[in-house]
């Protein structure tokens, strides 16, 4: 969606998607605006209560069952599992994807890696594709003026200009814009906490076939979990510079990280987007 800054002044009932790196700030922004009457839709906590909920539980009941005293509790339906996800708490999406690497240190192998990740990356999809039935159900059920879409990290991943293309015509698309200094940073701040993190097969193909060249190792079973993760984020960033760029360029606006950490309310909001639409004029 196109707007001039007065057009977004005066839309009555703004609906706003924000895309970037993971880290940028999207999900803080959008905390604060849940405050001001915004309908805060989150992509990875809808994905982790309704697309993935069940294999979540799953693979914690898995975990589970290896310990005999759990076992036997939870097969007489002594205890409940739940999935406790929350927009700030993403633990459940982010063990469930996992890491590549040695079983015997809690990595996963290449097939089921890859299985995991096709499953978050048809949630991711879906989840975006909900964006439209929820901006109606924010104001007319919850009574919500505002809607704001906090999208993942990985939604550039997707493939898919159809789902773009929907988000553009339902709501303004800011993409959140690191400098090269602020990207090193996001990269040390990824590296200290997982986050749910979507890759592209042929990208994942490359690079771990790289990897293994590089650290001479013919096995998958061989990567410590969490090694592979680490040496592959720069490329990873690097590449999605460009696509969230492009579609910064065809649907929507950029802001610069700075500018955007700079938002603590509403208003700062406001004016960070319509400085962003002025600049594109």
């Amino acid at each position: 969606m196109k707007l001039t800054a007065k057009e977004f002044r005066d839309w009555e009932h703004k609906r706003v998607t924000l895309v970037g790196m993971t880290g940028v700030g999207k999900t803080r922004v959008a905390s604060i605006l849940r405050r001001h009457q915004w309908f805060h839709y989150s992509a990875d906590y809808r994905i982790g209560t309704r697309y993935l909920n069940e294999p979540i539980l799953d693979n914690i009941k898995k975990q589970t069952m290896q310990v005999p005293f759990l076992r036997d509790l939870l097969r007489s339906d002594s205890i409940h599992i739940s999935n406790n996800i929350t927009v700030d708490n993403l633990n459940p999406v982010t063990t469930f994807l996992g890491k590549l690497g040695d079983p015997e240190q809690g990595g996963l192998s290449d097939e089921e890696f890859k299985r995991r990740q096709k499953l978050y990356r048809k949630a991711l999809a879906a989840a975006m594709r909900d964006v439209p039935g929820f901006i109606s159900k924010a104001q007319r059920i919850y009574g919500y003026k505002h809607f704001v879409n906090d999208t993942a990290g990985s939604v550039c991943e997707l493939n898919r200009p159809d789902l773009i293309e929907q988000l553009a015509e339902h709501t303004l698309i800011l993409y959140i814009r690191p400098t090269e200094k602020e990207e090193e940073d996001l990269l040390r701040q990824v590296d200290q906490a997982l986050r749910p993190l979507c890759y592209r097969e042929q990208f994942l193909d490359a690079q771990l076939n790289a990897y293994l060249r590089e650290r001479g190792l013919s096995y998958v079973a061989e990567i410590e979990p969490g090694n592979f993760y680490r040496w592959v984020l720069p490329t990873l960033y690097s590449d999605r510079v460009k696509r969230y760029e492009e579609i910064a360029s065809r649907h929507g606006y950029t802001v610069a990280m700075d500018e955007f950490n700079s938002v603590r309310s509403e208003a700062d909001f406001l004016r960070v987007t319509e400085t962003a639409l002025e600049r594109d004029a």
